[in-house]
């Protein structure tokens, strides 16, 4: 049935599930944050994160969803601690309202899972005047992560524990538009493409991780990494949207459909295994080890992507 379930060196491959990755894992003291968390592979984040032991807050921009959400994994799960706050990614006012309750509530925070997302969407602004994609995939994480990273270097200190960021992108990173960044016309609906723009938001998220990977390496006796991911292509209501999507699934083996258990797999293994102990600044597909594009792997691209993000987010 799986033509691509070739174990990698991980020992796991695209059929991998998310239990499948964290198996025998503990995770017991351990907190973590999930964006996007009320629906497709940020439930089973949550789900599979409680089940391991990780407290859970679930960010979530539907409270009523996220509240469903919350009741199902704590049904099928009695013992899991989980709990759900507001947060829409696309609002700076509600990102920064977020981290302050969180930062506020004296809770810790070992494992940061920017995993929320839109996809392919006509062309719109936020609320702060931002084109969507960008705004909800990108800045709304940066800024976030920016709020939320001394509680992180804190944690790390006082508990001894590796502190773990997760970027959830994809391999549409490929397919940016042509410059990867339209720093100048980000905003330009003339030349808007709705695939290409969420390219962009999910270049972002690797350049975000790699240069954050190498800030953070240089505070001396931070254990803190940073990572991006590709999840594979899933069958939820964020990949319907999209015919482009759907040709390349239909052109390319690597975007192999696959089920939510098999979609939050690589998101887990990042987060919680022992196995990428130690590694940062890298990107992962099908819960191993892989290469992000050229324009990923662009140092310069990552910081001048970083310098315009904290001039958005003033």
């Amino acid at each position: 049935m799986w033509p691509f379930n070739r174990k990698g060196p991980s020992g796991f491959s695209s059929s991998s599930t998310a239990e499948d990755v964290t198996q025998g894992v503990d995770g017991t003291g351990l907190t973590a944050i999930v964006t996007g968390a009320s629906s497709g592979i940020g439930t089973e984040t949550s789900r599979v994160l409680a089940l391991r032991g990780v407290h859970v807050i679930m960010g979530v921009r539907n409270m009523v969803a996220g509240k469903d959400a919350k009741e199902a994994i704590v049904k099928e799960i009695p013992t899991a601690k989980v709990d759900a706050m507001e947060l829409d990614l696309s609002s700076m006012a509600s990102v920064k309202k977020f981290a302050s309750e969180f930062n506020s509530s004296g809770l810790p925070l070992n494992i940061l899972i920017n995993n929320a997302g839109v996809m392919a969407t006509p062309f719109m602004l936020s609320k702060d005047n931002i084109e969507l994609q960008f705004a909800t995939n990108h800045l709304g994480h940066f800024l976030l992560t920016n709020l939320l990273l001394e509680n992180m270097k804190k944690t790390s200190r006082k508990s001894r524990k590796e502190g773990r960021i997760v970027n959830v992108s994809s391999e549409a990173h490929r397919f940016s538009y042509r410059e990867g960044i339209r720093f100048d016309k980000l905003n330009d609906k003339s030349g808007y493409s709705s695939f290409a723009a969420y390219g962009q938001s999910k270049l972002s998220n690797v350049l975000h991780a790699n240069e954050l990977a190498r800030t953070i390496k240089q505070d001396d006796g931070v254990e803190i990494t940073a990572n991006s991911l590709h999840p594979g292509a899933i069958a939820t209501n964020l990949f319907r949207q999209s015919n482009i999507m759907n040709g390349i699934v239909n052109t390319l083996g690597r975007f192999v459909l696959k089920n939510v258990q098999q979609g939050a797999a690589t998101t887990c293994y990042v987060a919680l295994h022992p196995q990428v102990k130690g590694v940062s600044g890298e990107y992962f597909s099908d819960s191993n080890l892989s290469k992000a594009s050229a324009q990923g792997r662009d140092s310069e691209l990552a910081k001048k992507l970083w310098d315009f993000s904290m001039n958005l987010i003033k």
